[in-house]
Order: C-alpha cells, then structure tokens, then sequence
C-alpha cells in the first residue's frame, strides 16, 4: 500500500483546535452505509453524518463544514461537502442536514458550495478499490459572517476563503473502503 498522502490541514498555518464530534461516524473507525454515495456502483443512503463542536474563540462569526478526500486517486483529492455561512450560534449539524432536497435540520442562511460530485450537497464516500481513505469531516470557525463566494465557486477557491478567515479548526476522520 503507497504512503497516504498528508491531511492538508495539518499543513496550513497553525489555529487553535475545535472539538469536532459526532453521534454518526468516529475518528479512524469505518464509516457506516448510511454515509456512503448512492450511485456510482455504490449503494449507500448519502446521509451527511450528524456533527457538533465547541470550543469556538471570540470573534467567531461563521462557521464552515468541509468533507475531503486526500486518499483520491487525483493528484489533488476530492471534496465531498462544502457548507459555509453557518451562523455563529450553531454547533451542530442533524444527520441529513446536507443530504438534498430536504436539508433536514440545514441552519438558515448557510449555503453549499459546488463538491467534486458537481452537486451542491454532501456527497458519500465512493473510493476506488484497492485501500481505506480518510474522510475529513473539518468544522473552521470564522471571522467573517459571510463567505464572499458563490454557489458555483470551485472548491478549491471556497477552501482559499475558509482558510483564509479561520480563526480555529477541528476534524474527525472515519474511513471507508470498498
């Protein structure tokens, strides 16, 4: 098996930690079905997992939810959810709050970005097969109310702004393997 590539984040500039847990998914233990993509050969429910945090330094005034993939056979990895604009005084994240058309439990005002699947919503874990991947689930606390994206933005860019106005971060990483 080839050396896995690193977490990004744990190359970026340095922020204070958030806790980051979840009632859905653990960190280094396989993620469960209900969180995995529904097409592609895959036959999971795509259910965003149930998140919450703490932790939050003064001057958060946003926060933002990402899911990447480092271990994707791209040479840059895949991101399975981008959700920013979340106001400041949520914490949590009901299971299904990012699986489209219901959003069940989605806070007012945050918005998805587009992910790797062009959807603008969680997209499952769909690896090749061949060896586990890493799921990032990434909660950054920021200093800013809004995102100064679009919808339509490439993830990398919205991931330039998140970065760019962290204050603090926090990520749990499940795994899965087909």
């Amino acid at each position: 098996m080839p050396t896995p590539p690193p977490i990004p984040y744990d190359h970026l500039p340095e922020v204070p930690a958030l806790t980051v847990e979840s009632d859905d998914v653990r960190d280094g233990e396989r993620k469960p079905d209900a969180h995995v993509f529904n097409g592609w050969g895959m036959t999971g429910q795509n259910l965003s997992p149930h998140l919450r945090w703490s932790g939050a330094p003064e001057g958060t005034r946003s926060y933002a939810v990402t899911c990447f993939d480092p271990d994707a056979p791209t040479g840059s990895g895949f991101w399975h959810w981008l959700l920013f604009d979340i106001p400041a005084g949520v914490t949590e994240l009901p299971t299904g709050a990012g699986t489209g058309p219901e959003f069940k439990g989605l806070p007012e005002g945050a918005r998805h970005a587009r992910n790797d699947f062009s959807a603008k919503e969680y997209g499952g874990a769909a690896p090749p097969p061949g060896h586990p991947h890493r799921y990032i689930f990434a909660v950054h606390a920021l200093g800013v109310d809004k995102l100064d994206v679009e919808g339509d933005t490439p993830p990398a860019v919205v991931g330039f702004n998140i970065t760019a106005n962290t204050l603090a971060r926090g990520y749990i990483a499940p795994v899965y393997e087909t």
